[in-house]
């Protein structure tokens, strides 16, 4: 199994996918198209019944099941890659590692070292797939599509496992929030489904942020700096004072587990304009609300400090705590772990920290909890894949849907 998820991945990342905010097509980016027409294919040369690539990016197929009277199981994979590193022309390098600093790239001097990545330390004896030091890998979510087409190979080579119908689902756009936007939950038609697009071994995943977006917008007046008197109103001066007036330790780099944050993701501007984009982030339902209000009177407090700029405040939710759906029936949660278990797999309940097509699928009528797919350092150069962990993930896949016939 092992060689084939190393052949299917390596094939895969080296497809360029990323997709693009700016963008208001559907996918983003025409080149998710790419690798979304190589998995059709696969999926109808195995076999695979109702392989449908819909014109949005939308790509479902149905494993027909062996047995009646189940549930019928969805797995779920985003093809696009992430926005802030870039994707193209990504070589992926398969180490054994057995210790010490992986040199990624000796002619730039990039190297991945447990010293910044302790998380290293534990993937001795494994054998790993990294980048070359100039892009990202691409297992973010690359390693899903590949567990789940290994986990599917291995289904239909052995027809003595029992199952229902299990639907495939491989999505666009994703890393830009938008992947369940166009996603049709009644033509899917599954009971529940996973998303296998988590990080480290026995991650199992069913809470995720409430979250929104701000954008902010100053419009002042430019003027030569050498008789700008009472006539200059410099947009990006106070653009600035507006993101320093948010708690530097209520940010990312500062909060971690169940803690929220407040999260500039960009700034541009000059003297005439600028403008900010802030994710807003909390658990909490009622914290949200208090979070999302907060925003809207540090604004309105710059809007009485400078009437003489135009500031402007766009504030829109994102996506909900997929745990007040899926809490509601834990079936889908008690069948990971159980399967977790059986493996010698030891789950990790922990909350997402980052955006998960489940949580928007949870509340269009999929409940749709996460698993790990064995990738570490996602979006950057230091992104890497742990094939054995992924081995464990296609392996939970096929335990998942061989306890749902039990």
């Amino acid at each position: 199994m092992k060689n084939a998820l190393i052949e299917r991945l390596t094939r895969y990342v080296k497809i360029d996918t990323q997709s693009d905010a700016n963008s208001e097509t559907v996918p983003s980016t025409s080149k998710q198209w790419d690798l979304l027409k190589v998995l059709a294919k696969e999926l109808k040369e195995l076999g695979l019944t109702d392989v449908d690539l819909d014109g949005k990016g939308y790509l479902f197929a149905t494993l027909p099941k062996n047995t009646e009277g189940l549930r019928t199981l969805g797995f779920l994979a985003h093809v696009d890659t992430a926005t802030d590193f870039t994707g193209t022309n990504v070589k992926p390098q398969v180490i054994d590692y057995d210790g010490g600093n992986i040199v990624l790239n000796k002619d730039l001097n990039v190297a991945l070292t447990p010293e910044q990545f302790p998380n290293l330390n534990g993937y001795k004896g494994h054998t790993l797939m990294t980048t070359d030091g100039t892009t990202l890998l691409g297992a973010d979510n690359k390693a899903g599509v590949t567990e789940i087409m290994t986990a599917i190979e291995y289904l239909i080579e052995h027809p003595e496992i029992k199952h229902g119908d299990v639907r495939i689902g491989f999505t666009p756009d994703e890393e830009i929030g938008r992947g369940p936007h166009d996603f049709d939950v009644d033509k899917f038609k599954a009971d529940f489904a996973y998303t296998v697009d988590g990080g480290p071994l026995g991650e199992l995943q069913y809470e995720s942020f409430n979250a929104a977006g701000a954008k902010v917008k100053v419009t002042g007046n430019s003027v030569h700096p050498g008789t700008a008197k009472d006539t200059m109103v410099n947009a990006a001066r106070i653009m600035s004072e507006i993101v320093a007036s948010f708690d530097v330790h209520d940010t990312p780099e500062h909060t971690s587990g169940y803690e929220g944050f407040y999260h500039v993701t960009n700034l541009v501007g000059d003297v005439e304009n600028a403008e900010f984009n802030m994710i807003i982030r909390d658990f909490d339902q009622g914290a949200f609300k208090e979070r999302k209000s907060h925003v809207q009177k540090v604004v309105d407090s710059f809007i009485d400090k400078y009437p003489e700029a135009d500031i402007q405040l766009e504030l829109n939710d994102q996506y909900y705590n997929m745990k007040e759906i899926i809490e509601k029936d834990m079936t889908p949660v008690e069948l990971a772990k159980q399967a977790m278990a059986d493996l010698g797999i030891e789950a990790v309940i922990e909350p997402v920290r980052g955006g998960t097509d489940g949580s928007q699928l949870s509340y269009k009528g999929l409940p749709t909890p996460n698993l790990f797919t064995g990738g570490e350092n996602f979006h950057g150069k230091f992104e890497f894949a742990s094939i054995d962990d992924m081995e464990k993930a296609t392996q939970t896949i096929i335990k998942i849907i061989e306890l749902n016939a039990k």
